[in-house]
């Protein structure tokens, strides 16, 4: 190869990499939140926005599969999975980002940009260093609740590297992470200052930047909103009549940013009339998350339309991993019951392709 056609090419990779640094930087739009329905079991959801595609696939981990964590001085943990998972995992490198284990945990990483810092790597670190988008596959394949998932985190068991993803741009992508169990447990972690700190989530909700202790915070500028409607009041002497339901819930901001996001999902999850069971609450916590799904080009960024790609529910109880894409808004599930957790292979399939039937029912007025 000559060396003009070795600068070229090394000027078009840097472009694409830069291309794709720039494609990635919208991706700031996920939302999570989870509810508790009337018989105690816990049902979570969550979007998963960016500005590209992401080539999402559903995968079964097995049990026993073997991992190496990855740092930017090499190999990182080792690790085999002890509990077989579910979820959604992009591009070629084969971790669940998004999921749910037979033992009924569920995991997700969530973009914190500007505010995610990573653990710097040390020949006496390594052995427990992970890439920020390994973490959640650890999480699913080694722990069954959330308390055991506290205790390995506060005992320093491992560290996330600051460890560009193959695929995902020059930088390490900016996660932290929502984790719930059945029990309804849910806790937030987020890397600060190149430490993991875990915060208790009692709402289930979850966005992105700012930290999670800022928008816990920021909720009590809403404290007011409630969804009683106002029939009338009186202003001075004049009585108002309201022009129609859902005054009660003025106020609430509408926008796609994550502190408005992370208000609406609080308020709606914690609003939402409890379902019987949990297959019920799937149904309620899509409709629950219509309400942040993002068309194309309502979030702009240098032209780059950040849209929902994918929008998943979880329930632990039954083990079913729920999901739908932009391209077709049908629900569709994978049962882990149904499913050999001991195979010797991680099962994956594309996610994200099809598109919604339209179904023709004039026969029905004939």
């Amino acid at each position: 190869m000559s060396f003009s056609l070795a600068s070229k090419l090394g000027r078009v990779a840097l472009a694409s990499s830069l291309l794709l640094a720039t494609s990635i930087a919208p991706s700031q739009a996920c939302t999570g939140l989870m509810l508790i329905n009337q018989d105690g079991s816990l049902v979570a959801g969550r979007t998963v926005e960016f500005g590209y595609e992401l080539n999402a696939s559903a995968a079964l981990v097995p049990r026993g599969y073997a991992f190496t964590g990855k740092t930017p001085a090499g190999d990182g943990l080792k690790y085999t999975a002890k509990y077989a998972a579910v979820g959604i995992y992009s591009f070629k490198d084969i971790k669940l980002m998004d999921g749910i284990n037979e033992a009924g945990l569920v995991a997700g990483a969530f973009y914190l940009p500007t505010f995610a810092s990573y653990t710097d790597v040390t020949p006496a670190n390594q052995a427990k260093g992970l890439a920020p988008a390994e973490f959640p596959n650890w999480l699913l394949t080694q722990f069954g609740s959330v308390a055991e998932v506290r205790q390995a985190i506060e005992s320093g068991s491992v560290i996330i590297t600051p460890t560009p993803e193959p695929g995902w741009g020059p930088a390490p992508p900016p996660f932290h992470y929502a984790v719930y169990d059945k029990s309804g447990a849910s806790i937030v972690i987020e890397p600060i200052g190149g430490k993991l700190i875990v915060h208790d989530n009692p709402l289930g909700t979850i966005t992105n930047a700012p930290n999670f202790n800022w928008h816990m915070t920021n909720l009590r500028n809403y404290i007011t909103v409630n969804p009683n409607n106002v029939d009338k009041a009186n202003i001075g002497k004049v009585q108002l009549q309201a022009l129609g339901a859902g005054n009660g819930m003025f106020g609430v901001p509408g926008d796609f940013s994550p502190p408005s996001r992370f208000v609406r999902a609080a308020l709606f999850s914690a609003n939402a009339v409890k379902s019987a069971n949990a297959e019920e609450g799937i149904k309620q916590i899509f409709h629950l998350l219509n309400n942040f799904d993002i068309p194309k080009g309502f979030a702009m960024n240098n032209g780059v339309a950040d849209y929902t790609e994918i929008t998943t529910a979880r329930d632990p109880q039954n083990l079913r991993y729920y999901y739908r894409s932009y391209n077709d808004q049908t629900i569709r599930m994978i049962d882990m019951k149904k499913l050999d957790l001991n195979a010797k292979e991680i099962k994956h399939f594309r996610a994200d392709e099809g598109s919604t039937p339209i179904i023709d029912t004039t026969a029905k007025l004939k």
